[in-house]
């Protein structure tokens, strides 16, 4: 067997061994990816093989967060992709509107960014006090750092602009203060967000959401993973809510796009029909 092989091989005996351990599955993550990430881990490790870290890894927690946080992807930003924010405040907030009080689900929301914006967002279209939003990830180590609300001062030009270019009405500058080289979001922001665990592959529909966002986060699953987390969502939302997926995701050829119409075709925001 070469080396290439036995890797695969060790691969396939470790995430098994993770499945029964911690209950996390990855078997059915996209193969090149999924790989990339756990050799980039290993690289940093102080195991020369996966085979040799499996032993640990299945015996230390601590240990294994480390390789969670390897395998997951925790880059976001604030309104990233600023087209589709400014899409969510002038196609999707009117509808929102028209409820007494709206449920949104940030699915692998990472270190917590775009669920701070949706809140800056809505705040801004007076909609105080009539949402929640629900920012759930697989990766609790990055769910505490989201809960936290801090980032890096140097981040702050870019999200700015980017918050400028959504159609932010204030001044970014009054949703932070500034502390040595970190910025800390308002805490009345986080009043509006509730941070959980959460995951895709194996935990419970959230009931009753009207609009739900898992942007760029499919794209490492394989098919049959999609089309069961796309159900998760399609059960969770109500009839004209709205889901929104990454700029290389689409609902095209899957199960349920049947059940759902195009909002806006570059911003990827379907709405769900009702019948």
């Amino acid at each position: 067997m070469n080396n290439s092989a036995l890797i695969d091989l060790e691969i396939k005996f470790l995430l098994e061994g993770v499945y029964q351990v911690y209950g996390y599955d990855f078997k059915n993550y996209s193969e090149a990816s999924l790989r990339r990430r756990l050799l980039h881990w290993l690289s940093s490790s102080d195991f020369d093989t996966l085979s040799q870290a499996q032993s640990q890894l299945l015996r230390d927690r601590d240990l294994f967060e480390t390789l969670l946080q390897g395998i997951t992807v925790t880059v976001s930003e604030m309104f990233r992709d600023a087209s589709f924010f400014k899409a969510i405040r002038e196609q999707v907030v009117p509808y929102l509107k028209t409820y007494p009080f709206v449920k949104i689900w940030h699915a692998g929301c990472a270190t917590g960014e775009e669920a701070y914006s949706m809140a800056i967002l809505l705040l801004e279209e007076g909609m105080q006090g009539r949402f929640r939003i629900y920012a759930t990830d697989i990766n609790e180590a990055v769910i505490r750092s989201a809960q936290e609300g801090i980032y890096p001062l140097k981040d702050l030009q870019n999200f700015t602009r980017n918050y400028q270019r959504s159609g932010g009405s204030g001044s970014f500058s009054d949703y932070y203060t500034a502390r040595y080289d970190y910025a800390i979001l308002s805490p009345s922001l986080r009043e509006n967000i509730v941070f959980a665990a959460h995951n895709l592959t194996a935990d419970a529909a959230f009931g009753e959401m009207n609009l739900i966002l898992c942007r760029n986060v499919m794209i490492y699953f394989k098919t049959a993973l999609k089309d069961q987390v796309l159900e998760l969502f399609d059960s969770s939302l109500v009839a004209g809510g709205f889901l929104c997926v990454g700029t290389k995701e689409s609902l095209d050829n899957r199960k349920i796009s049947g059940r759902y119409e195009e909002l806006t075709p570059r911003a990827q925001i379907y709405r769900k029909r009702y019948a």
